[in-house]
């Protein structure tokens, strides 16, 4: 059976000599092998298809059959990885916390282990009739929330 380390080992050079990063490797018990990968500028289908054909140049169908696809990771999915994050810094995301209510805020500093928000919130204001908007700073680990999303905005 072909392994997700096999996979990466494959894939790393070309990978890091082209500036991108692996978002993610999957190989389920059918041989089907999902890769994600992705850079700082977004990746075409060509530089998809050159890694797609990296990995079946370097296995044998006649001695293990598999299926193969290769993709960017998609506008909803959540991010996975630290270069996802440094990727999209500065821009606006839907966080669901393991300990709160999901909210909306934008990405200002991006650690090692975790990340940092600003989130804007209309507030009621003690001695006021309208509510204002206030600027709340969150931190979090990464295990400490179940998704981050990017908004997506036309």
């Amino acid at each position: 059976m072909i392994t997700k380390e096999q996979i990466v080992e494959i894939i790393a050079e070309k990978i890091k000599a082209d500036d991108c990063f692996i978002v993610e490797v999957k190989v389920s018990t059918g041989n089907k092998i999902t890769v994600t990968v992705d850079s700082m500028d977004g990746l075409s289908i060509d530089y998809c298809i050159q890694i797609s054909r990296l990995i079946e140049s370097s296995f044998d169908r006649e001695e293990e059959d598999f299926e193969l696809e290769v993709s960017t990771p998609g506008l909803g999915q959540p991010l996975k990885v630290l270069n996802q994050y440094k990727k999209n810094l500065g821009k606006e995301v839907e966080v669901i916390p393991f300990e709160s209510v999901p909210f909306k805020g934008k990405i200002t500093e991006v650690f090692e282990d975790g990340f940092a928000l600003e989130e804007e919130r209309k507030v009621k204001i003690e001695g006021k009739k309208k509510k204002e908007i206030k600027v709340f700073n969150h931190n979090y680990k990464f295990d400490q929330v179940k998704s981050v999303k990017l908004i997506i905005t036309f």
